[in-house]
């Protein structure tokens, strides 16, 4: 059993396909706690950047900026829900 303060990302988890190859990976072996912290800061700039997207017009560089980043957000909280969803894993 692994404590909280243990676990690291498994580095599996690919985003931004083209061709259904994957152009990105989540790297392995960063710490849990980082790897969220870092997914709400990204977040919260997406949400601003569609915010922005949605009130202003001619801003559609805001929506794609806003999708890339919560794609690269995903990627981080489906690597750590698989780590915290393997066996062994805080039980």
């Amino acid at each position: 059993m692994s404590s909280a303060q243990d676990l690291t990302t498994l580095g599996v988890t690919p985003f931004s396909f083209h061709a259904d190859q994957p152009l990105f990976r989540v790297n392995s072996g960063v710490s849990l706690h980082e790897a969220l912290h870092h997914a709400s800061d990204l977040l919260h700039v997406a949400k601003q950047l569609a915010e922005d997207a949605a009130m202003t017009k001619e801003t559609d560089r805001y929506a794609w900026a806003s999708h890339y980043l919560q794609e690269m957000v995903k990627a981080v909280v489906d690597d750590v829900a698989k780590v915290l969803g393997s066996p062994g894993n805080l039980q």
